[in-house]
């Protein structure tokens, strides 16, 4: 009776061991499925960040979602729930607002930086009422330019303005068009400017 007690015991001893190698090797074949340069190391729900330059704002950023992820020569975050970039002139008042579906940040070994966006990228100069549409941005931070190749449409006061690729300042204040084509302006007449034919007209002419 001993000796079948013992039995069993052993038996259940032996059963449990293999229970826990089996889920043991269970979670690490799930780990090992796992592809960690595909998989964020940190995600930050409603994101907010700022620059500031002697006590005031220069720069604000906000997403819904980050997520940041690491491989050997790179780490960079990616946006995937649309980006919003508020940049203010020299006296705090807000003066560019960017706004993309997604955009993603790179921070490279050697120090380098790039920031990127897509979809729906909408730059508006909200002093000189400037809007500008693309697909892809790219800011330059060491240069403080934004950049693309891509197809870009401009609307201001003075017209309507298209192309493939531009250039401008970071707060788009100034900005360089590339291939542009089918471009039209708003010609704007002053209605006090009186009119004088000078080959019909007979009498004195006015004083300017």
């Amino acid at each position: 009776m001993k000796r079948i007690r013992h039995t069993f015991k052993m038996m259940a001893t032996a059963l449990a061991v293999a229970f826990i190698v089996y889920s043991c090797k269970g979670k690490l074949s799930e780990a090992e499925s796992l592809n960690l340069a595909e998989t964020p190391v940190q995600i930050v729900e409603d994101m907010f960040m700022q620059q500031t330059e002697n006590g005031m704002v220069k720069m604000r950023a906000e997403s819904p979602r980050m997520e940041k992820y690491e491989k050997d020569t790179l780490q960079y975050e990616l946006f995937p729930d649309g980006f919003f970039v508020y940049a203010f002139d020299e006296s705090g008042k807000l003066e560019t607002e960017i706004v993309a579906d997604n955009a993603r940040h790179k921070k490279y070994k050697d120090g380098r930086e790039t920031w990127e966006a897509y979809g729906n990228v909408v730059v508006k100069n909200l002093i000189n009422q400037e809007v500008m549409e693309t697909d892809t941005l790219y800011w330059n931070q060491e240069t403080e330019m934004i950049y693309t190749h891509c197809y870009v449409r401009i609307i201001s006061p003075d017209g309507f303005a298209q192309g493939y690729g531009m250039e401008a300042d970071q707060r788009a204040r100034s900005y360089t068009l590339f291939n542009n084509f089918n471009n039209y302006a708003f010609v704007v007449k002053d209605s006090t400017e009186v009119l004088i034919d000078s080959v019909n007209f007979i009498g004195p002419f006015p004083k300017k």
